[in-house]
């Protein structure tokens, strides 16, 4: 760990990575071979919009449960919906998949696939006198559908006759009614204690153009129909969905068996829930479109391309899915987990180096002109093999503002008049005088080096209580540096009891743009997308605005763990 980071404990990680009730079930499962030992899950997302943090979760769970057991995964779009579908987001998705570190080889399936077969099951349906057309308007129906503790009431077409209900499903599929004029929905029980199966809609009139079968279709199958029919034909053992999901299980099962098809087994886990932020694609897409954010990939989304933008690892995400587990009740997952999951790893694999954000000069008045030399820096002690680095040191530097005071309290043990400090991996200086300008700021420290000092070396009766990071001034490299916070300012931006919006609760100050930064040299040959770890400052990132000699950094997370206030609530 990194030492401005206290130890996390290690009996509650243990105990969280524990907590997987799918894991115990494929154990049941194959100890009694009610698949033959096969575990075959998929990964579903309709492709209307970027994937999120949520969605990661159920990434590493379906691949993650099939690589532990010797199992296979499938990727399928459900894209069933071409008004809200885009290849843009197909595309997204498979990137991020990817970039988890999954691989779905050739089992890569859309919705879409299946959009002959799903039509002949609808027929097949209707020949059984299990699903009807019906014509009521959407506010009829939802009138017709009934409430909780009231039973709904049949549709004046229930009745018609299996032969009248196919003649018209075949016009409607062939475009000869105008949009929204009728929908197929399945027969089921319109007094059913569960509202999901008083007699569903299974396919409606929709002419859009879709991404892949073009003007094909002017019907489109409902996501409940599809689903289940997808899992079936692709031969899943285990179709993992989240707690949203649970009363439509009956309605999986009812489809299936209705259609005497393979029968995947249904279970759901809780979907992750963060506190500081909001999963709902819906409110995503708005922050994007108002502005209150720079896109899909702004570092302050939720979005896996936000978090990769902002510095996460893959492993990271990995190691935190693992980490909270998976439950089969909703819970509030605290931020502070995913940032100790990317500061845990970042500690062991970032190289460390200096950087200024605030940059204060310092003036050596001690130390030869036009002289200059190269000390030894570590560039990770979590981590030999990355050896070291040369850092120049030279008469003038640039410390951070915040590492000097010229009234000091009490337990200010950085640079202040008269006192003395240690450059990191090079000697202890002492401030002498400090220069103003005109409107009374502070514009340089002049200080005195001791030689005999010099980082590796004895200094006998000479100590410092506070050592602080610095940069050549001669050397330094100009950059600009992004400051991160939460987007919003407080835990729970979904609760509208107030009547507020949740954009209402923005953090106005959740980034903060540094334009003169100052950097050790080594930095210029940094790339986009490295990561480093700016020594006492935080995890930063490489951002793909970086131009020429002139690379922008994000900052990831900060250096300070969060764990202990977690573990205490936990």
């Amino acid at each position: 760990m990194d030492n401005n980071s206290p130890k996390v404990e290690e009996s509650i990680i243990k105990e969280r990575k524990a907590s997987n009730f799918i894991r115990s079930l494929i154990i049941e499962d194959n100890k009694t071979g009610k698949w033959g030992n096969r575990v075959h899950t998929r990964f579903p997302p309709e492709p209307n919009g970027y994937l999120h943090i949520g969605h990661a979760k159920s990434i590493c769970l379906n691949f993650g449960m099939a690589q532990e057991f010797g199992g296979i995964t499938n990727l399928r779009f459900d894209d069933t919906n071409p008004v809200k579908e885009d290849i843009e987001y197909v595309d997204a998705i498979m990137e991020d998949v990817k970039w988890l570190g999954f691989d779905w080889e050739d089992r890569l399936f859309y919705a879409s696939d299946y959009f002959d077969r799903l039509y002949e099951l609808a027929c097949e349906l209707i020949k059984k006198g299990k699903a009807f057309v019906c014509e009521l308007n959407p506010e009829e129906m939802r009138e017709y559908r009934g409430t909780l503790t009231q039973a709904g009431k049949n549709s004046p077409f229930r009745d018609r006759t299996p032969e009248e209900n196919l003649d018209i499903f075949v016009k409607m599929k062939n475009g000869e009614y105008p949009d929204g004029s009728k929908v197929l929905r399945a027969k089921i029980d319109m007094s059913h204690p569960n509202i999901v199966m008083r007699d569903p809609v299974i396919y409606r009139i929709r002419r859009a153009h879709h991404h892949r079968t073009g003007d094909k279709w002017c019907i489109y199958p409902m996501y409940d129909f599809t689903h289940c029919i997808s899992d079936s034909l692709e031969n899943i053992t285990h179709s993992l969905c989240t707690l949203e999901f649970e009363n439509n299980r009956p309605l999986y099962d009812w489809f299936l068996d209705e259609l005497n098809l393979y029968h995947p087994q249904q279970t759901e886990f809780a979907r992750l829930n963060l506190n500081y932020t909001v999963m709902s694609k819906r409110k995503l897409l708005q922050l994007v479109q108002e502005g209150y954010v720079n896109g899909w990939d702004d570092p302050r989304m939720p979005t896996i391309c936000g978090l990769r933008r902002r510095g996460y690892t893959p492993e990271s995400i990995r190691n935190f899915a693992e980490m909270i587990g998976v439950a089969k009740s909703e819970s509030i997952v605290e931020f502070g987990q995913l940032e100790f999951a990317i500061r845990d790893h970042l500690n062991k694999v970032a190289p460390r180096v200096m950087a200024v954000l605030n940059p204060l000069k310092v003036s050596i008045t001690n130390y030869p002109e036009n002289q200059s030399e190269f000390l030894e820096a570590v560039n990770n002690p979590e981590d030999e093999t990355q050896g070291t680095r040369q850092v120049p040191f030279t008469k003038e530097l640039y410390i951070e503002k915040d590492d000097f005071m010229e009234d000091p309290p009490k337990k200010f043990f950085r640079l202040s008049p008269g006192s003395e400090v240690r450059l990191r991996y090079a000697y202890i200086i002492r401030c002498d005088e400090v220069v103003k300008d005109d409107n009374g700021e502070i514009v340089e420290l002049r200080c005195t080096y001791f030689p005999e000092t010099k980082s590796g070396n004895q200094t006998e009766g000479r100590k410092v209580k506070s050592t602080i990071h610095w940069v050549s001034a001669e050397n330094a490299v100009d950059a600009e540096v992004r400051i991160y916070e939460q987007l919003f300012m407080v835990e729970n931006p979904n609760d509208t009891s107030e009547g507020k919006s949740f954009t209402d609760y923005i953090n106005p100050d959740s980034l903060k743009i540094i334009k003169n930064a100052k950097l050790e040299p080594s930095l210029t040959a940094a790339k986009i997308g490295d990561k480093y770890q700016f020594e006492r400052l935080g995890y930063f990132c490489v951002d793909y605005d970086s131009k020429g000699n002139n690379p922008v950094f994000n900052r990831t997370v900060t250096l300070k763990d969060t764990w202990a206030k977690i573990s205490n609530r936990a």
